[in-house]
């Protein structure tokens, strides 16, 4: 009697739990957006251009150094932070400088923002600098696109792919 008392509390629990499960995976309804946005996605992962140059080793700087160990120039390992400005309509949404990541300062710099905007068409300007020592922007990209509702482009950079890219 106990035996079956369990299994059948058992059962119960177990059906409570499952009905929960469907009811919160149907309810409350999720919606991203509102019906008439777009998204615009900023992501990247960069690693900026480094703040010194190499340099060439002198002979008494090699000499100091064990025979598997040495090289003809040293390279310092500090990068640039990247810089990515974003105008829609003419007018700047995001101004971010992203420092590059790790204890030395070598790692790649690193950025993700969504930017809400209404569907349609926008004239989009995207201007990126890698480079501190570079007077202007290193790569610049305006491009008109019609943005759908609920539809995301992801403003993205690629040395591959020439610079910034849309997608």
């Amino acid at each position: 009697m106990n035996r079956a008392l369990n299994w059948t509390g058992q059962a119960l629990l177990y059906a409570g739990f499952a009905v929960a499960l469907g009811v919160f995976s149907r309810w409350p309804v999720y919606h991203p957006l509102p019906d008439d946005m777009a998204q615009v996605k900023v992501s990247f992962i960069h690693h900026g251009a480094r703040v010194a140059e190499c340099r060439p080793y002198t002979a008494e700087e090699q000499a100091k150094m064990p025979p598997n160990m040495r090289k003809t120039e040293k390279c310092e390992r500090e990068r640039s932070p990247v810089f990515i400005e974003v105008d829609i309509d003419g007018k700047t949404v995001l101004a971010r400088t992203s420092p590059p990541s790790g204890l030395s300062r070598d790692g790649a710099s690193t950025l993700y923002q969504r930017l809400n905007v209404p569907a349609g068409q926008h004239q989009i300007a995207v201007r990126f600098k890698d480079d501190q020592k570079a007077a202007g922007f290193t790569s610049q990209l305006e491009e008109t696109v019609t943005l759908k509702p609920a539809q995301v482009l992801v403003i993205d950079y690629s040395t591959d792919k020439g610079g910034i890219v849309l997608q």
